[in-house]
């Protein structure tokens, strides 16, 4: 269909001079760069859906700290490899605050983005023993951490949780540790891009398998209290944020500051180990660390290795919000509900147009409206439907490059996206409707 919002021969064109191949394998920052060429030739803006980008100015409370540290002159100092006590500090208040969890500060490290947390981890967890060298991903998931095994030439496997929630989990993940080849797992909650989050039910069997197999959790909290149907906000007050530490010792949390403070281009995030995973000595460790402690060997071997210390300034800033949030100065879970009032609206305004959404419970109850949403529209696998609506001024990325077997779909980000674009987006999914009949 040639009468399109934007003009369909320039579309067209630049699928062809970008040299994608598939665009719906294409990857996130591939489709970024595909749709800036094509607004920048037309001049019309689309409806960006494709990055997870925070879309909210950044927490003030953390770029003030920064502002004073750089003017303190850390700048000209390298930070500790371990992190800033500060930080340390409050970071494990954090966990006690609002997971109910209680972790010593010394295993709580500073990382350049929760992506080197999980870079870190997957380096050092892939040589805790000898006979375990692949990483299990539960999916859909952050397509990056696939890459990363790749780069790495590490092993992993994955399966697509929808068909086992529940009940089913349990014995869709004995099926894989009881091979005896799972070192690690790693899953985030809320999941991107799908956001589903895990029952209690669930957590409990991840823990409870984790600790029968010895199988390290990574549990990825990028989206720390964004289940907005619960009030996780209130400092020492229930509910906590939900995690897998409540039910095994063989954890690690990989705690974000980019979508809870909008802090994402300083590149600050957290790894959190349990004190028996951070104190755990394993002598296939000294084949390639000068230590067999977990702890240490992750912190002094591969850390260190990859980067010498997190950003000084960014360390105080973290500090500075962790801090306002654990004395119950800053609510910034109020903040983020932007999230989910924009999913809402979105997702009814698909719906109300023939679209659907393919990951919608969680077990019995309906998904909450977060950051992201996936959605399909009958007659077209997510490819299609990826590669048509960019004729229609909307982007997104297709579930398929995630680990997720719903070929149908595609995942929508809502941070981008502004209140004053909905009548756009609207009137360009009404459009979509009309020249794609649902039989």
């Amino acid at each position: 269909m040639k009468d399109t919002p934007i003009n369909y021969d320039v579309v067209k064109r630049h699928i062809r001079e970008s040299k994608i191949r598939n665009i719906g394998q294409a990857t996130i920052r591939e489709i970024k760069r595909l749709i800036t060429g094509i607004e920048a030739e037309t001049g019309e803006k689309y409806v960006r859906m494709e990055m997870g980008v925070p879309g909210l100015p950044a927490t003030d409370i953390g770029v003030q700290a920064e502002i004073a540290a750089l003017q303190r002159g850390v700048a000209a100092i390298y930070p500790d490899i371990e992190g800033i006590p500060v930080l340390k500090t409050e970071a494990a208040r954090f966990v006690k605050l609002f997971l109910d969890i209680d972790v010593d500060a010394a295993n709580c490290i500073p990382t350049v983005g929760s992506m080197q947390g999980g870079f870190a981890a997957f380096i050092t967890f892939s040589k805790i023993h000898r006979d375990k060298d692949t990483t299990l991903f539960i999916d859909p998931g952050f397509p990056v951490h696939h890459q990363q095994h790749k780069v790495l030439e590490r092993k992993f496997e994955s399966f697509d949780v929808y068909d086992y929630r529940g009940d089913k989990l349990r014995e869709k993940l004995e099926s894989y540790f009881s091979k005896g080849n799972i070192h690690s797992v790693l899953y985030s909650n809320p999941n991107n891009p799908s956001w589903i989050c895990f029952t209690e039910k669930e957590l409990r069997i991840i823990g409870e398998l984790a600790t029968k197999y010895d199988v390290i959790i990574i549990e990825d909290l990028a989206y720390f209290a964004m289940d907005f149907r619960k009030d996780y906000s209130k400092p020492g007050i229930p509910p906590y944020q939900p995690t897998v530490a409540k039910y095994t010792d063989n954890f690690l949390l990989l705690i974000s500051s980019s979508k809870a403070f909008s802090y994402a281009g300083q590149r600050i995030g957290m790894m959190v180990l349990s004190n028996k995973l951070f104190n755990t000595q394993s002598p296939d460790l000294l084949n390639h660390y000068s230590t067999d402690l977990v702890g240490k060997a992750l912190i002094y071997g591969t850390v260190y290795a990859l980067s010498a210390g997190t950003t000084h300034s960014t360390q105080y800033a973290l500090a500075a919000m962790l801090k306002a949030v654990n004395d119950g100065d800053f609510d910034f879970v109020e903040v983020v509900k932007e999230y989910g009032a924009k999913a809402k609206i979105m997702k009814k305004m698909f719906t109300d147009n023939g679209f659907t959404i393919v990951y919608d419970k969680d077990e019995n109850e309906p998904i909450a409206d977060g950051f992201f949403f996936t959605i399909a529209y009958p007659g077209f696998t997510g490819e299609e439907l990826l590669k048509e609506l960019l004729y229609y001024g909307i982007s997104a990325i297709t579930l398929s490059i995630t680990g997720s077997l719903r070929l149908e779909g595609i995942r929508a980000c809502v941070s981008l996206v502004k209140r004053e674009q909905f009548p756009v987006l609207e009137e360009r999914i009404k459009k979509f409707r009309e020249n794609h009949k649902i039989s």
